[in-house]
C-alpha cells in the first residue's frame, strides 16, 4: 500500500512546490492614476509609484487589454489619442514597471486624477 501512495504524494507535493511560486508572483494589485495612450500601440499607466508600462508598438503588449474600454472622459494630446485617469486590477512585473495582464478597468473622471495629491498634475 504505501508503494501506490508513493508516487501520488510525490506528485501531488511536486504539483505544489511548482504552482507555489506561479501563484505568488501573480497577485493582483490595484493600479489607479493616468492612463496614457499618446500613440498607437503605446499604452502605460501612472500612478503614485511609477509609470508601468502596458503596451509598447511592435512590442511588448499585456494580456487583458481588450478591458480597457473607450474612456468617457479623455484628453487628446495627438490626433485621437491622449490620456485618462483609471484604476486597474492587474498583474505585474516589479522589477521590470510591466503590467502583464489586465483583470479589469474602470475608467474615473479626469478630476479624480487632477486632484490626487500622489500623482503628478496635468493640464
Amino acid at each position: 500500500m504505501k508503494t501506490s501512495q508513493s508516487p501520488i504524494k510525490n506528485f501531488l507535493f511536486l504539483s505544489l512546490v511548482l504552482l507555489y511560486p506561479t501563484g505568488a508572483a501573480m497577485a493582483v494589485e490595484t493600479r489607479c492614476g493616468w492612463l496614457d495612450n499618446p500613440t498607437p500601440a503605446n499604452w502605460w499607466i501612472t500612478d503614485s509609484q511609477a509609470t508601468w508600462i502596458i503596451s509598447v508598438q511592435g512590442g511588448f503588449r499585456a494580456k487583458g487589454m481588450d478591458n480597457i474600454e473607450e474612456p468617457k472622459e479623455f484628453v487628446k494630446t495627438n490626433g485621437s489619442y491622449g490620456y485618462s485617469c483609471a484604476c486597474m486590477d492587474v498583474v505585474s512585473n516589479s522589477k521590470q514597471k510591466r503590467i502583464l495582464s489586465i483583470q479589469s478597468v474602470e475608467q474615473l473622471p479626469l478630476k479624480n486624477c487632477q486632484t490626487d495629491q500622489s500623482l503628478l498634475r496635468r493640464k
